[in-house]
């Protein structure tokens, strides 16, 4: 409840980062699939497996660029 005869301000309250998780998160799959798509694209004769894993990484780093763009700070 606020005072009407209080001189300073109240406090304001820390904002949460929206996704606190999900971004990190987001970051160690990329990293992971991005590595595992490196090796299995030299090491296996099976290239469905390194594009499946390609195409996990591709899409990890665009689903961080919305991420990012969705929550930035806006200038005026």
């Amino acid at each position: 409840m606020t005072d009407p005869y209080r001189i300073t301000e109240a406090p304001v309250a820390a904002t949460k980062k929206p996704g606190g998780l999900l971004r990190p998160l987001l970051w160690l799959v990329l990293f992971v699939s991005a590595a595992a798509n490196v090796v299995l694209s030299t090491a296996a004769d099976n290239q469905w497996i390194s594009s499946g894993f390609g195409l996990v990484a591709l899409l990890c780093a665009v689903a961080l660029i919305v991420h990012h763009r969705r929550n930035r700070v806006r200038e005026s």
